[in-house]
């Protein structure tokens, strides 16, 4: 019953993992750049639901409000960081990225303060008991959630002009262009994309913990990550693998007291032994460059 509950729980957090590491695996697809500063989109939902529960107390306008403006926000911070960078050596596109994540986990320590803020009206409490199992509602939520996420998700890259056109920039980025298709647009789009799933993490996060700091998004941020390297980054499977993956993992490790304070290390472990058997990620593809 342990390990059936502990696999119940990886699960929702994997689901979590997974949809931040949707964010880091698009942008890194069709941009060709690690946003380090994708956890700290979460953390700036986290904070715009504080404000919005303040002044309504209605969790599902803070939802929406929190949505609004980590799009608004992703945007932004590519025209304005990232997007004069096109064309630049990837160190210091990395090096910018950084740079931002502390920027605004800075911004909101200098806004919020330091003490953590508690957001009780988000929290998720109760759930259902079956055969001597008790599964949490917040569980229950973030893993139908997860389903529907990836469900409509991969349905709009199949099947959609955007989707196609996202695929395309992917592939090949200058084919593209000579195809007629507006990159800077795309691109524009899958950093709006992925910052409405940071939002939407952010919320599934503090559904079940809601204490609210300018570092909340910081380790899930390097977790998802490491999910999106797992499956595969630039595939998106592959990041709903690796976050399923290493959100059991997590779990399973949380319930065995000698690994329990190891269970960090144990997830970079299992990522380093991955990189040197599969160096493209599980279902990675690999790519070659073009001289």
């Amino acid at each position: 019953m342990g390990f059936l509950t502990a696999l119940i729980n990886g699960l929702s957090s994997g689901g979590t993992y997974a949809i931040i590491a949707l964010g880091y695996t698009m942008v890194y697809g069709i941009a060709k750049m690690l946003n380090f500063a994708h956890g700290d989109i979460i953390m700036a939902g986290g904070y715009t639901m504080y404000v919005i529960l303040a002044a309504s107390g209605y969790p599902l306008l803070a939802l929406v409000a929190a949505v609004v403006f980590c799009v608004i926000l992703g945007v932004v911070i590519e025209k304005l960081a990232y997007k004069p960078l096109r064309g630049a050596p990837s160190l210091a596109v990395l090096i910018t990225a950084i740079g931002m994540s502390y920027l605004l986990q800075s911004l909101a320590q200098i806004i919020f303060g330091s003490s953590p803020k508690i957001l009780s009206a988000v929290q998720i409490v109760g759930g259902i008991t079956v055969k001597n199992i008790t599964i949490d509602y917040s569980t229950i939520i973030t893993i139908g959630v997860t389903v529907v996420v990836m469900t409509v998700l991969s349905l709009f890259v199949k099947l959609s002009k955007t989707g196609r056109a996202m695929v395309a920039v992917s592939e090949d980025r200058d084919a593209a262009i000579l195809m007629g298709i507006n990159t800077n647009r795309i691109i524009t789009i899958t950093f709006a994309i992925g910052s409405a799933l940071a939002a939407l993490a952010g919320y599934l996060m503090l559904c079940k913990a809601p204490g609210l700091s300018n570092t909340l998004g910081a380790m899930p941020g390097i977790k998802a990550f490491t999910a999106a390297v797992i499956g595969g980054i630039g595939s998106i499977p592959g990041a709903m693998i690796g976050g399923i993956l290493l959100g059991i993992v997590e779990s399973v490790c949380n319930t065995i007291p000698a690994l329990a304070p190891y269970t960090d290390a144990v997830e970079f472990a299992i990522l380093i032994v991955l990189l040197l058997v599969r160096p493209s990620g599980i279902l990675g593809k690999k790519r070659r460059e073009k001289v």
